[in-house]
């Protein structure tokens, strides 16, 4: 159901979306208000794995490989019948510029979606712009906006963020083609220096014997 202004009014705070990058001291300026809240708005995120082939194996076990960006889906409306404006450049140019490359940061801006907090923070993907109300000239007074944002997190930020495998567990770990020791150690406990230890927990003196579908027990650090 496509919503009017009337339905999407809420109490409350206006959903916005706010530049983060390139740094701009004008608040006005960083600040992209939206006309009327949405009603909703969707969070997405997705894992990649590998599945690993074992030979008289129904199911193939699964290897996780790594993590997917996150999104966001927002349909927000915006509409300029009370004052006539041309809605297109009151509020739709200006959200369309954040995806052109900044010629600062030589990359489009980072944004952040607001709606009475900061709910994500991210670069926009993709904008689908539906034009549904216009004066008899052609000007157009609203249109439907179908915004995605997909998940911006620096490198930096991410190294800091707590592992994910955590060294004090035990696991498994299934050998993929191309694995070494190292690398399986960086991947099971954030330091490739300790594979010797992984491999002598595994009862594995020769290190060139690492065959895929193997699977490894992955013993807790001391």
């Amino acid at each position: 159901m496509t919503p009017t202004p009337q339905s999407a009014v809420r109490q409350g705070a206006v959903a916005r979306l706010e530049i983060l990058r390139p740094v701009i001291a004008d608040e006005r300026s960083r600040r992209i208000p939206l006309r009327f809240n949405p009603t909703d708005y969707k969070l997405s995120k997705s894992n990649t794995f590998a599945e690993i082939t074992i030979p008289g194996l129904e199911t193939p076990p699964l290897q996780y490989v790594r993590g997917g960006s996150e999104t966001l889906s927002v349909q927000a409306l915006v509409d300029t019948s009370d004052t006539l404006d041309n809605v297109r450049t009151t509020y739709v140019d200006a959200i369309r510029a954040l995806m052109r490359p900044d010629s600062r940061e030589h990359a489009p801006p980072i944004v952040r979606f607001v709606w009475d907090e900061a709910v994500f923070t991210g670069v926009v993907e993709k904008l689908d712009v539906n034009y549904v109300l216009f004066q008899p000239n052609g000007v157009p007074l609203r249109a439907q906006l179908d915004l995605t944002l997909k998940e911006f997190r620096p490198a930096a930020q991410q190294v800091n963020d707590p592992p994910r495998s955590s060294p004090t567990v035990e696991k498994s770990y299934v050998v993929r083609r191309g694995d070494t020791w190292p690398g399986i150690a960086a991947a099971v406990y954030r330091r490739a220096d300790v594979w010797r230890e992984l491999a002598r927990a595994n009862g594995i003196s020769d290190p060139r014997d690492l065959r895929p579908g193997l699977v490894l027990t992955v013993p807790r650090l001391p």
